[in-house]
């Protein structure tokens, strides 16, 4: 007996032991640690002119009526003046602010509370919407006590972190929680790689910084999930990514891009059983822009970048991140799968704020209708009204949807409008061509087809689908 309870308060004094190592982790109070960084947080108030028109009457009168000088006022353009709120952190002593750049935009008056009181006005150094950055310079010679960045790649979920901000106008508010997730895209701007918060952010703490426990900054608070204010999840830019474009606002007054001149999408399993590829991984090309970068290096559409300048691209995501952190015109090594091998290629970059657009074209073409008996959709060849109308580049030839049956395999996978271009890598003019494909593959023991589309947004996209 005496044995068996020496055991058990062994075993006792072992889960006493690890339950005290686990709560010596969450810290006790954040109150030395807000007061440290809260001289180093800023409100942001700014004044926009905003023109509004008024008109209180659904109907207009005709020319020469009576009326028309009587209600002419009421539609007359008016100004206003309108005031937002946001934070900002400051990276400088000589007053150098960091914030959101939708804090700021438009406006023609910035005014900065620094350490609750002291107010300053301030003029933007440079602004990035891409990545929702601007730098500020407040108008004063006082010296200001900066924060300094972490390093978000060491940030791990789970850890311990504090938001100070101005939410609903209330300055110097100070929350915390975990970071909840690393990595999120939730489709604001074009390069997400959030860190994602249950630390209460609200309207107003847009620009603010996230704080680790160390008082490094390791994010900037820029959006949450949810209409009505905090639900415990809000999102962040992590530090590292910020970094590099603050530097170049502080440099330069704008960004310096890489620009490949590719559109990319998503490696489908499905896509990936085609390629013969062993995993749905890399960042698959959907088109290659004219005279672009990757078009004079030889990358087709079809090809599927695996690694670019030695870093592996598993998620589509991820390519564009690091191609616009990657020094223009520097010379980089892709690897890319085509025609289920890897090859690589040699690629100069261009800079993403001087790139064109894809050139637009004309072309002839007769409109013909016709149904698709083995996909369960219409098409009718491309027109010349079709390219002017949606602006297509130049040579397109296909067939556009114009209806999805219910039993449709290409339903909740392509949409009315949808052009597609090529089946099984070979390019679709008419409907036969298609058809012969479709009974080609249906005829395999793989049974999946790779569609090259344009989506109604003139997206090229390629498309996987299993057909039974």
């Amino acid at each position: 007996m005496n044995k068996i309870k020496a055991i058990l308060l062994s075993i006792i004094l072992i889960l006493s032991f690890e339950v005290n190592s686990i709560s010596q982790n969450a810290p006790g109070s954040f109150a030395d640690l807000a007061e440290k960084l809260m001289p180093s947080v800023v409100n942001i108030s700014t004044t926009t002119t905003v023109t509004t028109r008024s008109n209180q009457f659904p109907f207009q009168f005709p020319p020469g009526s009576p009326f028309e000088d009587m209600f002419k006022e009421f539609g007359e353009p008016k100004e206003r003046k309108s005031a937002a709120l946001g934070s900002g952190f400051i990276i400088d002593e000589e007053g150098i602010v960091v914030t959101n750049n939708h804090v700021i935009a438009d406006a023609e008056d910035i005014i900065v509370r620094v350490d609750g009181d002291k107010e300053y006005k301030a003029k933007v150094i440079g602004a990035d919407p891409l990545s929702d950055i601007a730098v500020l310079q407040l108008d004063t010679k006082e010296k200001f006590t900066p924060v300094k960045f972490g390093n978000s790649d060491k940030a791990r979920i789970g850890d311990w972190v504090i938001a100070i901000g101005n939410p609903f106008g209330l300055g110097g508010t100070v929350t915390s929680g975990i970071i909840s997730a690393r990595n999120r895209s939730i489709g604001l701007s074009r390069y997400e790689d959030y860190i994602q918060t249950d630390a209460s952010i609200n309207s107003g703490n847009s620009g603010g910084p996230l704080f680790d426990m160390n008082g490094d900054v390791i994010g900037i608070n820029t959006a949450i999930l949810g209409r009505n204010g905090s639900i415990g999840i809000g999102f962040s830019i992590p530090s590292n990514s910020a970094k590099l474009v603050i530097n170049q606002l502080i440099k330069f007054g704008e960004t310096k891009r890489g620009w490949l001149g590719v559109r990319i999408q998503d490696v489908t399993k499905e896509i990936a059983d085609v390629e013969k590829l062993d995993e749905p991984r890399g960042a698959l090309v959907a088109s290659v822009a004219s005279n672009s970068p990757s078009e004079k290096a030889g990358v087709k559409a079809g090809d599927i970048i695996l690694e670019f300048n030695g870093e592996r691209i598993q998620e589509m995501k991820q390519l564009p991140i690091i191609v616009a952190r990657t020094e223009v015109g520097k010379k980089v090594n892709v690897k890319i799968w085509r025609n289920k091998k890897e090859i690589s290629k040699t690629i100069t970059l261009g800079r993403l704020e001087t790139s064109e657009d894809f050139k637009v074209a004309d072309k002839n073409s007769q409109p013909k209708e016709f149904v698709i008996e083995d996909l369960k959709i219409n098409v009718k060849e491309i027109t010349n009204e079709d390219i002017k109308l949606r602006k297509l580049p130049n040579q397109t030839s296909g067939l556009v949807v114009t209806k999805i049956k219910k039993d449709s395999p290409l339903l909740n996978n392509i949409e009315i409008n949808s052009i597609i271009l090529e089946a099984q890598k070979k390019k679709i003019r008419t409907t036969n061509d298609l058809k012969q494909v479709v009974k080609k593959v249906l005829n395999s023991n793989q049974k999946t087809i790779l569609l090259v589309i344009y989506n109604s947004q003139n997206q090229r996209r390629y498309i996987g689908i299993k057909l039974d």
